[in-house]
């Protein structure tokens, strides 16, 4: 690639980048989800939104999709009763009354560049295997038994309100490389915003889009142009060796394919070369349950960042703050306030403040500093849920004092 493509791809980036800021300020708690979706899409890999329904996953997706020009996007709800034709294309029937077998392809999954799959893991019995063709082949056999055809499809983004329960869906689960846990707001002012922006005319903002061509030249030139070090491989070969001592163990594909994300993720930071920065894409990479992801969060990040593990452990006390707050549910106010004085607020503002140190030191020596927003942001919500439940403090004033 020379120099001036390199040049256009950054210019890429710097509008994905732009894309994401935007998306962060209208869908809030969701920079770093927003982010990976687009590092995936960069990658040519498909993600999966998981969480409970009205988490706006599909609205996110919508905006997220509707931000590339040109493109050919397909969207569908999936049922246990959805054929094959309804996804890759319904028959002719003009042409089937001239006694020809032919497929219509337009607008269907047969020619999208993105597609929107939602409720994923309702995929038909029938439509699976064609499900699984286009995802990691992205071909399509025809009704008719005529040759395969070649599916231009870029990337999916996928939702579901459940993991898988069955193995046809397991193989289909298997396919999404990234994974991402979506649930309701946490931090109280950001839910009052967000009743606010329901009676709030919302003002204009920028609307950054890129084209489908840049897409394709980031894709497929760009981003495998990224170099990896020597050094990344022999981090990805030491995060193996502890993830399997702790029983966590990923297929050599997965492994494989993860090195094309660490390359999208350095190009969207407009670098070159990965760096140990971008290994903190793959706690969305390593586990099959969520309750696998905290402790593949904790190795990767040890591995990125030397803080991570003051920060994750400040983590863990934060969500023992907010399980002891759920706990004290139907006590008396008193009782709330005496504990939030005495124990809760002290804790949570030491925290806040250690937090803030660590992420200094890491922003100075130009360490990621995923972690520790994650951990701030969790530490802002629960302290605002304090303020708001413990110790009657609107919500619409709590983003001012924590």
């Amino acid at each position: 690639m020379t120099a001036g493509q390199f040049e256009h791809a950054l210019s890429t980036a710097q509008r994905l980048r732009a894309i994401t800021s935007e998306l962060a300020d209208r869908y809030y708690e969701r920079e770093d989800v927003v982010r990976t979706l687009l590092t995936a899409m960069l990658a040519g890999q498909h993600s999966l939104l998981l969480g409970p329904p009205g988490t706006a996953k599909s609205e996110l997706a919508r905006e997220l999709t509707g931000r590339i020009e040109g493109a050919n996007l397909w969207e569908i709800l999936l049922s246990k009763f959805t054929s094959p034709t309804r996804m890759f294309g319904p028959i002719d029937v003009a042409a089937l009354s001239r006694g020809e077998y032919r497929q219509v392809y337009d607008g269907r999954a047969t020619t999208a560049h993105i597609a929107f799959i939602d409720e994923i893991f309702k995929c038909s019995t029938a439509a699976l295997n064609e499900t699984l063709g286009l995802l990691n082949e992205r071909i399509y056999h025809p009704e008719n038994g005529g040759a395969p055809i070649a599916c231009p499809l870029i990337s999916a983004i996928t939702a579901s309100n459940e993991l898988p329960s069955g193995e046809d869906s397991a193989a289909i689960y298997d396919r999404l490389l990234v994974r991402l846990e979506v649930d309701y707001l946490n931090d109280p002012s950001n839910f009052a915003a967000l009743i606010r922006s329901a009676v709030t005319a919302a003002a204009p903002v920028a609307r950054t889009t890129i084209t489908l061509t840049e897409l394709q030249h980031a894709v497929s030139t760009a981003v495998p142009a990224v170099e990896v070090p020597d050094l990344i491989v022999d981090a990805m070969c030491t995060l193996r060796a502890s993830l399997r001592r702790r029983e966590l163990v990923s297929s050599d594909r997965r492994w494989r394919v993860s090195v094309r994300l660490l390359q999208a993720s350095a190009l969207l930071d407009g670098r070159t070369e990965v760096s140990e920065n971008d290994l903190s894409v793959l706690t969305h990479v390593l586990w099959d349950s969520p309750a696998q992801r905290p402790t593949v969060e904790r190795e990767v990040l040890q591995m990125v960042n030397p803080d991570a593990r003051e920060a994750l452990d400040l983590a863990d006390a934060i969500e023992e703050l907010a399980a002891d707050l759920d706990a004290k549910a139907g006590q008396s106010r008193e009782a709330l306030s005496d504990w939030a004085i005495k124990e809760a607020n002290t804790k949570l503002a030491r925290a806040g403040k250690r937090l803030g140190k660590l992420r200094a030191d890491a922003e100075q020596a130009c360490r990621s500093t995923a972690s520790i927003d994650r951990a701030i942001a969790r530490q802002k919500a629960v302290h605002a849920r304090v303020l708001t439940e413990a110790l009657g403090v609107d919500a619409s004033l709590v983003q001012a004092q924590v």
